[in-house]
């Protein structure tokens, strides 16, 4: 496990990270208005999800591609690290995967991370002529996804020879290699179940859960850290991180009004303070001091960075709310 480096809770604070679902109709100069706030405002990264249709406007939404997206935001940027959250194994072959990622990597001046999933939402693979088989199926690509991009990236590797079931290669060079060393960080994820948490222990350097409490997060880290250890690798070496969205408010009035924004987004005639409080303990909602409340909770359970999913794409003052209130706090955690 040599290819890992330890992570110390006592020598890192929380990361702050800005996550924006791309498919819900994110315009390019959107795009750059929201990574240019990221760098201003103190968040460690921009991620950004991986689809092609909208989940709530279908017909309506569109987005813009994940890795052309992040190439293009990689020139307009010079301090924040930029990935998918996540590429699905059925939209891409590793091969274009792994090459993609390094074209950013160099790109960027080595600030990028790849996010790899199973994918999810079968909808969109009918429409756009993804094949979309069962959650086993899928599985098995991201275990041989997973291992062909490391070796693409391996610099111990001239060329990469693989043959497995839904994959193969022959004396394919993984050249140029990265420019991050040893190569930029990989992130899987999911809710923690046998096999997600055993991919993770044997290659990622990141596990990402989503919408969760910060009594499941600490139940999700000492799982992962038993997949570690099963396989003698130090959990300390790993990154745990939470994505889940995020809206905050300097006071009541602010947060509501943000929270109303949303719900009619959506066409939700909720009362704001009643949404609050049903999304409970699996969304970041609520003035600043209840965001620190909340961070400081996760950061006692395991949490290393916290990936805020920020649905709002035009509203700026909120990140700049963050960058000024929360992210300076967070450092401390």
């Amino acid at each position: 496990m040599a290819r890992f480096a330890p992570i110390s809770r006592r020598t890192r604070s929380m990361d702050v990270c800005l996550m924006i679902e791309g498919q819900e109709d994110v315009t390019w100069d959107q795009w750059v208005s929201l990574a240019l706030a990221c760098e201003e405002h103190g968040f460690d990264s921009l991620f950004r999800s991986d689809h092609y249709l909208s989940f709530g406007h279908p017909a309506d939404y569109g987005a813009l591609d994940a890795w052309a997206t992040l190439a293009a935001l990689a020139t307009k940027t010079e301090r924040i690290r930029l990935g998918t959250m996540v590429s699905p194994v059925t939209f891409r072959h590793p091969s274009v995967l792994a090459k993609s990622v390094v074209t950013v990597d160099y790109a960027s001046g080595g600030r990028v991370e790849l996010g790899m999933g199973t994918g999810w939402h079968e909808g969109e693979h009918r429409a756009y002529g993804f094949p979309f088989p069962p959650m086993k199926e899928r599985m098995d690509l991201l275990a041989e996804q997973v291992e062909i991009v490391h070796r693409l990236w391996d610099r111990d590797k001239d060329a990469v020879t693989f043959e497995g079931r839904h994959f193969r290669l022959e004396s394919a060079p993984g050249l140029p290699k990265p420019l991050q060393d040893p190569h930029p960080p990989l992130i899987l994820g999911g809710d923690a179940g046998p096999r997600s948490l055993r991919l993770a222990a044997l290659w990622a350097d990141e596990y990402d859960t989503t919408f969760t409490s910060a009594e499941e997060c600490r139940d999700k880290r000492d799982r992962l850290s038993a997949a570690c250890e099963a396989i003698d690798r130090d959990p300390g070496t790993v990154r745990f991180s939470l994505m889940t969205t995020t809206i905050v408010g300097a006071d009541e009035k602010e947060l509501h009004g943000r929270v109303r924004r949303l719900l009619d987004m959506r066409n939700d005639s909720s009362d704001p303070a009643a949404w609050i409080e049903k999304v409970g303990q699996e969304r970041i909602v609520g003035t600043v001091d209840q965001v620190l409340e909340r961070l400081a909770r996760y950061a006692d359970a395991g949490l290393d960075r916290v990936m805020m999913q920020h649905l709002l794409h035009d509203d700026l003052e909120a990140l700049a709310l963050i960058g000024q209130e929360v992210i300076p706090e967070a450092s401390k955690l």
